[in-house]
């Protein structure tokens, strides 16, 4: 059976980071990396995300990964392209 996403603790790990940054600014976020404009947007095959705008850090990034893998997203992409 699968277990519901906001029961997995790397969903409460999100939840309690989301805690700690909810109050920080865009402004403290640029200030304390200059790069983050260019480091936090990409672009592919014309279109343009820019994540630099948006309350997130290194460590966000890193819990949603975490809890991608934590509900075998990988394994599901790698199966639909297998067709």
């Amino acid at each position: 059976m699968t277990e519901i996403l906001t029961a997995r603790p790397e969903w409460h790990a999100l939840t309690a980071h989301y805690q700690q940054i909810k109050e920080l600014h865009l402004r403290q976020l640029f200030a304390a990396d200059p790069k983050r404009g260019e480091r936090l947007a990409l672009e592919v095959q014309g279109l343009y995300c820019d994540y630099s705008k948006h309350r997130i850090t290194d460590e966000t990034l890193a819990l949603l990964i975490r809890l991608a893998e934590a509900c075998g997203l990988p394994q599901r992409i790698e199966a639909m392209f297998r067709g």
